[in-house]
């Protein structure tokens, strides 16, 4: 495994569980955040604590899918399930945490069996590679849980 790839894998464990250096870890956040307002609107128009945090489940679960190479999962799948519409006996607070956390592990066990030309490799259905995307996934779930953590503080 090249320094690179290591590095992934390092950042992706720090920003799920680890000490980042922004602040508080995804896990640290999500566990912190009043359950009575995850349904809550900060107003019209504006998403939810819940519906951000299953957009977040979505798009790791598709950098998941890409990396298992996973044909019977096409983009339109991924693209139904972005912003959904939550149900509450459905989509509860706890099972999105650990679909998230889930879902990261997965990658990070998958990323230590890769060789290091997987950076290289393009993304199916996208016009970049993987670096793109692995990076790119760990700012998404940065700019997502400082969201998070806002909503937390002015909806409670």
């Amino acid at each position: 495994m090249n320094t690179e790839l290591k590095s992934i894998i390092d950042n992706m464990n720090e920003i799920l569980s680890g000490k980042p250096w922004y602040g508080k870890s995804v896990l640290v956040i999500l566990k912190e955040v009043d359950e009575a307002i995850v349904y809550k609107k900060p107003n019209a128009g504006y998403h939810s604590v819940i519906e951000i945090l299953y957009h977040m489940v979505t798009w790791a679960d598709f950098a998941l899918h890409r990396l298992k190479k996973d044909q019977d999962m096409e983009i339109h799948a991924f693209e139904a399930l972005d912003w959904r519409d939550t149900n509450a006996e459905l989509h509860t607070w706890n099972n999105g945490i650990a679909e998230l956390s889930s879902v990261t592990n997965k990658t990070i066990e998958l990323l230590k069996g890769c060789p290091d030309t997987i950076l290289d490799e393009k993304v199916d259905f996208r016009d970049y590679n993987f670096r793109y995307l692995l990076n790119g996934l760990m700012q998404h779930h940065i700019y997502h849980i400082g969201q998070i953590a806002y909503l937390n503080k002015i909806l409670t």
